[in-house]
């Protein structure tokens, strides 16, 4: 049974540089773009970077991650098959690595998961299982067929390898733009801040990294808050992919040491903010895409007039373009 709790080595900027070596022929290296917008101006921000990920392979960050995984899995584990669970986007990297390795691969996902995101994984040659309301639902499911059939299994989040492998975000944005001082981040289970934020510091001790969560899913700006491991008694969000109940030690510990502040945003400013990035930059996000820019746009963070700040856009999708309304009929966002 895989345990997200043992085995947790020290990453160090060694493991990242790897983790690109590996990755490099299979996966995109993202668009850094400078955020000009001319009707609706970010209030007080002179200079805003957005670190395209959404233009990612399988369209997001999660393909550095399953990839960086496959390749340092041993290849007669691989050929078992791979499962993992997830709100969408790690399925569809994860299924990308099962297509590239030629092996079986089985998705579980919660009903919380758009259908799109899960038509998807079938077209990449998936088997997509829907168990019970919300990621972590399926992540106990995928936890016992991994275990009962001896396959490897590919944690979102709370695996050295994957967050390795999601930290090559911030070798990207520092040799091509170095004079950044602070990266904002969004978080679901805290693989992405977990691997960003180590790798960022080790490159540049100075710089800060803020986290951004959805107020309906605050997992580790509560877990934070009381210095311990908090698991939500519900999720109050529609961006599922930022949505599970808890997060693991290793991302819960690195976080703590290596992110300066995590900030709370509605889904109202997220779909604000992904409308925005679609006026007047042409991108197309999802909500979880969208929650960095939110972040600035409602002032939930505020940058000082000199500070050059670059934005990690996390995730493609139309859910962001979709009314407002139609979301609060069907997922009572906040």
């Amino acid at each position: 049974m895989f345990n997200p709790n043992e085995n947790r080595p020290r990453l160090k900027l060694p493991d990242f540089e790897a983790a690109r070596s590996r990755i490099t022929p299979y996966v995109r290296r993202t668009p850094l773009v400078q955020a000009t917008a001319l009707k609706h101006p970010l209030p007080g921000i002179s200079q805003l970077l957005l670190k395209l990920e959404c233009m990612q392979v399988t369209g997001s960050f999660k393909a550095r991650g399953a990839v960086n995984k496959l390749f340092s899995s041993p290849a007669e584990q691989i050929k078992r098959g791979i499962v993992t669970a997830s709100g969408g986007n790690h399925g569809l990297a994860v299924a990308y690595a099962g297509w590239l390795a030629g092996v079986p691969t089985t998705i579980f996902l919660g009903c919380n998961t758009p259908a799109t995101k899960a038509e998807k994984l079938k077209q990449w040659g998936a088997r997509v299982v829907i168990e019970g309301a919300v990621w972590d639902d399926a992540n106990r499911a995928a936890l016992a067929m991994a275990a009962a059939e001896k396959a490897p299994y590919f944690h979102p989040f709370a695996d050295p390898q994957v967050i390795a492998g999601q930290g090559t975000i911030s070798l990207e944005i520092l040799e091509e733009t170095p004079e950044v001082d602070t990266l904002l981040v969004a978080i679901g289970g805290g693989g992405v801040i977990s691997g960003v934020s180590v790798a960022a510091k080790a490159l540049k001790p100075s710089i800060r990294v803020i986290g951004v969560e959805p107020i309906g899913a605050a997992t580790l700006h509560d877990s934070l808050q009381v210095d311990q491991i908090v698991e939500l008694a519900e999720i109050k969000t529609a961006a599922n992919t930022l949505a599970p109940r808890r997060t693991e030690r290793i991302n819960f510990d690195i976080i703590r040491q290596h992110v300066d502040e995590v900030v709370l945003v509605t889904d109202k400013e997220m779909w604000k903010a992904a409308h925005w990035l679609w006026f007047e930059m042409g991108i197309a996000t999802e909500l979880s895409g969208a929650a960095t820019v939110a972040a600035l746009l409602a002032d939930k963070y505020q940058p000082e007039a000199s500070e050059q700040v670059c934005a990690l856009v996390c995730g493609a999708g139309t859910d962001g373009m979709e009314p407002f309304t139609d979301q609060l009929n069907r997922k009572n966002p906040q």
